[in-house]
Order: C-alpha cells, then structure tokens, then sequence
C-alpha cells in the first residue's frame, strides 16, 4: 500500500500545493540571469554569446546532475534532495550580488545548475507516490502551472529591483526568495516525510525492477521522451533568453514593452497549463493533444519570425503561442507517467524522470549558444524561426510516443 493509497484529499492537496511551491522557485531561479543581462552586459562588456553562454553552463550543469538526482532521489528520498536545491539557488544568488568577473558568473551558474538539477526527478517522484491517479492530472497541472508562474514572477521581479536599487540588489532580493522557500519547506516536512514513509521504501525495494539500475536505457520510448524534451525547450529558450531584444530588433519596441511581452508570454503559459490540466483528465491519446497545440504555437512563431506583423498583434499573438505550450505540459507528463509506469513501476520514477527532463536542459544549454550567435549576427528573426521548426520536430516526437503506448496497449 502506497502513500497515495493512504493519503486523504486534504493531505495531497497539502504535498500538491508543496511540490508547486518549490517548482516555482526553481523556475524563476532559471531566470536569475537573463533579465539582469541588460546590466549584466554592460558591467562586464559582455556579447550577447557570452551571455547566453553562462545559461549554457546553468543548464548544462543542471541536466547532467538531473540525471545522476534520480538516482539519489531514488535512493535517499526526495525531501533533503529538494531542501538542498533550494539552499543552491540561496547561494548562487548571493555569489551573484557579490560578483566581479565574468569568471564569477560562471560560478553563480554551476551553483544556480547544481541546485536546479534535483527539482523534476524529486518533484514528479514525490506526486507519483503521494497523489492518487484520480487527481494525479491536477497534480501535474499544478506543478506546470507554478513552474510558469515562476518564469513569469522572475523578468519583472528583478528588472524592477534592479531598476531601483541595482542589478546586486536584485540579485540579494532572489536570495531572499530561495530563503523563504526554504523555511515553508521546512515547516511543513510532515507532509512530505512521515510515517508512511518506510512502507513507501520497503514497496518500492521489493518492486525493483531486477534488469538493474539503468535497464531503462534500452527503451526507445525513453529516448524519445528525451528527444521531446530537448525539442520543445530549444523553442521557448529563444524567447525566454532573447525575447525582449528580438522584438526590440524585429518590431522596435522598448526593453520594457519587450519584458512586458514576455512575461505575457510567460502568464499565458500558466493559464495553458491550468487548463491543460483538467483537460487530459479525460483523454488518454495525450499525443494529441501535444500535437494539435504545438503546431498552432509553432505558426505563430514562424509568423512572428516573418518580422511584418501589425505591432498592436505581437502581445495578443505571443500570448496565444504561450497558452498553446502550456496546455501541452500535462498531457506532456501523463506521457512520460506511462513510459515510466509501462515497465518499470514505482522503483524508478526518479532515474526516468531525471534521464527524461535531463533533455530539458540539454535544450536549455545548447539554444542559447546558436540563438546568441544568430543575434551577434543580427538575425534576430531566425530566433524565432527556430523555435518553429523545433517545435514541428517535438510534436512528431510526441505523436511516436503516442503511436508506440498505443500499440503496447493494443497487444497486452
């Protein structure tokens, strides 16, 4: 009998509410650098590459340890594992306000990667085994939803502190965030660390898969799970690291106008993911549901990317590509929930989870890199365009995910 099977709706509702929380603080700590770039750039006279480098190293860094955290979620527990992420981003935040080098932004990114890397694999773990499937759709909206929230709080919250009293200010303000994390997360452990706990560890031990730690491996649905990733991430890295400086370059808005569509973007994303989440409830061809909304995001970015839309268009436009992304995010879940379930069980959510959003970052890592040097060159257009394109290729990943569950369900 698992955590999920004992727990009453007020007690998931208590872990759902949890995981959100501690999601959403790793989502706007993915954001420490890019709205400080503005400053940041100018401090240290720095390119748009060597900027978007030092998000490179963040997630490079962080999809690496995300899949070596699997494994020690799986072995330690997910509790410390979260508590320890969240103490990272604490001191990348305060490495980052005492900053005085290039070289020291490096660090603030290993530090800030390292934190990151342990969030999926904790997360998704600790919602698999302490929600009930009935509420497990909601559970993941939640979690996407807070993870946009995140993204959306991060661009205003520090372009405003950093406007008022300086980019190192800022910076100590996102410490402070991490530190209020931290003391929720610790005074409410008792709902994710209780009695239950040791009947949770003896299941899953004796559920063990006997093929051994990184059987997984050899799925392919594994791998394209991961290839669905890295695609779907490289699309929305280019807005989230450049957007405000491709509209400024492509339509000529402000800096301001261009964070504000952003954190449109961003907003709308949320709205997707919330409405997402009680729409996947009742389907289980999620592959779909992927498909038919990446393609309408993916139109609106290749349109954008055209440069000749109406200037009075571009937030409505930006709004409607972030709520189509968004609402694939539970349906994206459910799907990775079945990989994982498929042939594995309880024992090795956390390795899946890590190895899967470990594509994530990878995406992360390289999109700034080719997307930095696109604006050096001054084509911010092929930013956008490129989100398009990976985002057409992301959505054929989901439809084999899809294609290949079906056919497995077909011969059981």
């Amino acid at each position: 009998m698992t955590a999920a099977t004992l727990s009453t709706p007020r007690r998931e509702f208590e872990v759902i509410a949890l995981i959100g929380l501690v999601h959403g603080t790793s989502h706007f700590f993915h954001l420490l650098l890019p709205p400080l770039f503005p400053w940041l750039m100018r401090e240290f006279g720095l390119s748009f590459a060597q900027a978007g480098a030092l998000m490179s190293m963040f997630f490079v860094v962080s999809g690496s340890g995300q899949a070596l955290a699997g494994f020690v979620v799986d072995r330690f527990g997910a509790y410390r594992v979260l508590c320890a992420g969240i103490s990272l981003f604490a001191a990348a935040a305060l490495a980052l306000a005492v900053a005085h080098s290039y070289a020291a932004l490096f660090a603030v990114a290993v530090l800030a990667g390292l934190g990151n890397c342990v969030f999926h694999p904790a997360d998704f773990t600790l919602l698999n085994r302490r929600v009930s499937k009935p509420r497990l759709g909601h559970a993941f909206s939640v979690h996407g939803l807070s993870g946009n929230l995140g993204w959306a709080a991060a661009p205003p919250f520090l372009v405003a502190a950093a406007a008022w009293g300086g980019w190192r200010f800022a910076a100590a303000a996102a410490a402070v965030v991490a530190l209020a994390a931290l003391a929720l997360l610790a005074w409410r452990r008792t709902a994710l660390i209780d009695a239950i706990e040791a009947a949770d560890v003896a299941e899953l031990r004796a559920s063990a898969t006997p093929a051994g730690p990184l059987a997984f491996l050899r799925v392919p649905v594994i791998w394209m799970c991961f290839g669905f990733f890295l695609l779907a991430t490289v699309a929305i890295s280019g807005l989230q690291n450049f957007g405000p400086s491709v509209l400024q370059a492509l339509y000529g808005l402000s800096l301001a106008l261009g964070t504000t569509a952003l954190s449109v973007f961003l907003l709308a994303g949320a709205a997707g993911v919330f409405a997402g989440g009680f729409f996947v409830a009742g389907t289980e061809r999620q592959d779909r549901v992927i498909a038919l909304t990446l393609s309408g995001a993916a139109a609106i970015a290749l349109l954008l990317a055209s440069g000749s839309v109406a200037n009075w268009s571009i937030t409505p436009l930006i709004a409607v590509m972030g709520f189509c992304n968004g609402f694939a995010n539970p349906s994206r879940d459910m799907l990775v929930r079945k990989a994982a379930t498929g042939r594995f069980g309880q024992a090795a959510y956390g390795r899946i989870y890590g190895f899967v959003y470990s594509g994530l970052d990878l995406g992360f890592a390289l999109a700034p890199l080719v997307f930095g040097h696109f604006m050096d060159d001054g084509h911010a257009g092929w930013v956008l365009a490129g989100a398009g394109c990976a985002q057409l290729a992301a959505l054929s990943c989901a439809l084999g995910i899809g294609a290949r569950h079906a056919r497995s369900a077909a011969a059981a």
